[in-house]
Protein backbone atom coordinates (compact mmCIF):
# COMPACT_ATOMS: atom_id res chain seq x y z
CA UNK A 1 0.00 0.00 0.00
CA UNK A 2 0.75 3.81 -0.29
CA UNK A 3 2.53 5.33 2.04
CA UNK A 4 2.58 8.58 0.05
CA UNK A 5 1.59 11.95 1.62
CA UNK A 6 -0.09 13.06 -1.81
CA UNK A 7 -2.79 12.36 -3.61
CA UNK A 8 -1.55 13.56 -7.49
CA UNK A 9 1.72 11.72 -7.75
CA UNK A 10 2.73 12.90 -11.37
CA UNK A 11 5.53 15.11 -11.00
CA UNK A 12 3.72 17.81 -13.79
CA UNK A 13 0.16 17.12 -13.53
CA UNK A 14 -1.80 18.39 -16.75
CA UNK A 15 -5.38 18.50 -15.55
CA UNK A 16 -7.83 20.62 -13.92
CA UNK A 17 -8.18 22.06 -10.50
CA UNK A 18 -11.27 23.12 -9.16
CA UNK A 19 -12.03 23.99 -5.93
CA UNK A 20 -15.59 24.51 -3.83
CA UNK A 21 -17.60 23.40 -0.34
CA UNK A 22 -17.53 19.78 0.45
CA UNK A 23 -20.39 17.85 1.55
CA UNK A 24 -20.08 15.02 4.02
CA UNK A 25 -16.93 13.36 5.94
CA UNK A 26 -15.00 13.02 3.04
CA UNK A 27 -11.12 11.72 2.82
CA UNK A 28 -9.10 12.81 -0.04
CA UNK A 29 -8.47 10.45 -2.98
CA UNK A 30 -12.44 9.89 -3.10
CA UNK A 31 -14.11 10.25 -6.41
CA UNK A 32 -16.05 13.57 -6.50
CA UNK A 33 -19.48 14.93 -8.43
CA UNK A 34 -21.08 18.60 -8.69
CA UNK A 35 -23.69 18.73 -6.25
CA UNK A 36 -26.31 20.48 -8.57
CA UNK A 37 -28.52 20.81 -5.91
CA UNK A 38 -26.71 23.36 -4.47
CA UNK A 39 -25.72 25.66 -7.61
CA UNK A 40 -22.77 27.71 -8.06
CA UNK A 41 -21.61 30.19 -4.45
CA UNK A 42 -21.00 33.68 -4.83
CA UNK A 43 -17.50 32.73 -5.75
CA UNK A 44 -18.45 30.68 -8.74
CA UNK A 45 -17.79 27.86 -6.78
CA UNK A 46 -19.52 24.42 -6.88
CA UNK A 47 -20.40 22.49 -4.41
CA UNK A 48 -18.66 18.61 -4.12
CA UNK A 49 -20.12 15.56 -2.86
CA UNK A 50 -18.94 12.02 -3.38
CA UNK A 51 -20.00 10.30 -6.26
CA UNK A 52 -23.45 8.95 -6.71
CA UNK A 53 -24.75 8.50 -9.73
CA UNK A 54 -26.65 5.73 -8.47
CA UNK A 55 -25.06 2.90 -10.46
CA UNK A 56 -21.14 0.93 -9.33
CA UNK A 57 -19.26 2.29 -12.80
CA UNK A 58 -21.35 5.21 -14.26
CA UNK A 59 -19.62 7.29 -16.79
CA UNK A 60 -18.90 10.75 -14.91
CA UNK A 61 -16.75 13.65 -14.55
CA UNK A 62 -13.83 12.17 -12.74
CA UNK A 63 -13.21 14.67 -10.11
CA UNK A 64 -10.57 13.85 -7.23
CA UNK A 65 -10.66 15.16 -3.73
CA UNK A 66 -7.13 16.71 -2.64
CA UNK A 67 -5.96 17.35 0.73
CA UNK A 68 -6.40 21.00 2.49
CA UNK A 69 -2.61 21.99 2.00
CA UNK A 70 -3.35 25.65 2.54
CA UNK A 71 -3.97 24.22 5.89
CA UNK A 72 -1.10 21.69 6.15
CA UNK A 73 -3.28 18.83 5.71
CA UNK A 74 -2.27 15.59 3.98
CA UNK A 75 -4.00 12.50 2.58
CA UNK A 76 -5.39 11.00 4.90
CA UNK A 77 -6.55 13.97 6.84
CA UNK A 78 -10.78 14.20 6.48
CA UNK A 79 -12.42 16.84 5.45
CA UNK A 80 -16.19 17.92 7.40
CA UNK A 81 -19.17 19.16 5.65
CA UNK A 82 -18.99 22.44 5.06
CA UNK A 83 -15.73 22.52 4.55
CA UNK A 84 -13.70 24.37 1.33
CA UNK A 85 -12.23 22.14 -0.67
CA UNK A 86 -9.88 21.08 -3.51
CA UNK A 87 -10.52 18.80 -6.47
CA UNK A 88 -8.72 17.99 -9.75
CA UNK A 89 -9.66 16.52 -12.93
CA UNK A 90 -6.98 14.27 -14.18
CA UNK A 91 -5.91 13.02 -17.40
CA UNK A 92 -4.84 9.74 -19.17
CA UNK A 93 -2.20 8.36 -17.77
CA UNK A 94 -1.76 10.48 -14.09
CA UNK A 95 -0.45 8.52 -11.46
CA UNK A 96 -2.56 8.88 -7.98
CA UNK A 97 -3.39 7.64 -4.70
CA UNK A 98 -6.87 6.60 -4.86
CA UNK A 99 -9.41 5.69 -2.31
CA UNK A 100 -10.16 2.33 -2.32
CA UNK A 101 -12.83 0.17 -0.22
CA UNK A 102 -12.61 -2.01 2.03
CA UNK A 103 -15.41 -4.23 0.82
CA UNK A 104 -17.12 -6.82 3.58
CA UNK A 105 -16.49 -10.29 2.61
CA UNK A 106 -14.07 -10.05 -0.29
CA UNK A 107 -10.54 -10.85 0.13
CA UNK A 108 -9.52 -7.04 -1.26
CA UNK A 109 -6.36 -7.88 -2.98
CA UNK A 110 -5.56 -6.66 -6.01
CA UNK A 111 -3.00 -7.44 -8.96
CA UNK A 112 -0.92 -4.89 -10.91
CA UNK A 113 -3.03 -4.01 -13.76
CA UNK A 114 -6.42 -4.56 -12.24
CA UNK A 115 -8.98 -2.35 -13.43
CA UNK A 116 -10.99 -0.36 -10.86
CA UNK A 117 -14.77 1.06 -11.28
CA UNK A 118 -16.36 3.94 -8.61
CA UNK A 119 -18.65 2.97 -6.16
CA UNK A 120 -21.48 4.59 -6.23
CA UNK A 121 -22.64 6.53 -2.89
CA UNK A 122 -19.22 6.97 -1.37
CA UNK A 123 -16.73 7.22 -4.22
CA UNK A 124 -14.11 4.84 -3.37
CA UNK A 125 -12.50 2.69 -6.06
CA UNK A 126 -13.71 -0.73 -6.47
CA UNK A 127 -12.69 -4.20 -7.99
CA UNK A 128 -14.35 -4.12 -11.04
CA UNK A 129 -17.91 -6.57 -11.28
CA UNK A 130 -20.37 -6.69 -14.09
CA UNK A 131 -20.22 -4.18 -17.36
CA UNK A 132 -19.84 -0.84 -16.21
CA UNK A 133 -19.93 2.55 -18.18
CA UNK A 134 -16.22 3.21 -17.06
CA UNK A 135 -13.10 2.10 -15.15
CA UNK A 136 -11.18 5.01 -14.86
CA UNK A 137 -8.41 3.58 -12.93
CA UNK A 138 -6.02 0.70 -12.52
CA UNK A 139 -3.74 -0.37 -10.27
CA UNK A 140 0.08 0.64 -10.29
CA UNK A 141 0.60 -1.26 -6.86
CA UNK A 142 -0.19 -4.70 -6.08
CA UNK A 143 -1.95 -4.96 -2.96
CA UNK A 144 -1.44 -8.60 -1.51
CA UNK A 145 -2.51 -8.76 2.12
CA UNK A 146 -6.23 -8.31 2.30
CA UNK A 147 -7.80 -4.60 3.22
CA UNK A 148 -8.53 -4.30 6.61
CA UNK A 149 -9.75 -0.69 6.14
CA UNK A 150 -9.96 1.75 3.28
CA UNK A 151 -6.45 2.48 1.78
CA UNK A 152 -5.34 4.65 -0.57
CA UNK A 153 -3.30 2.51 -3.22
CA UNK A 154 -1.25 3.85 -6.30
CA UNK A 155 -3.07 3.79 -9.65
CA UNK A 156 -2.83 4.98 -13.11
CA UNK A 157 -6.02 7.22 -14.69
CA UNK A 158 -7.27 5.43 -17.82
CA UNK A 159 -9.11 8.06 -18.96
CA UNK A 160 -12.21 5.77 -19.73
Amino acid sequence: MSTKNAIILSPNPRGVFYEGTITGAISPGTVMQVDVSEGVDGNGHFTWEPYAPGTDGDRRLVAVLLPNELLGKVATDAYATGDHGFVYCPVPGELMNMLVANVAGTSDTFAVGDLMMVNTGDGKLIATTGSPESEPFFVKEAVTTALTADTLVECVFTGY
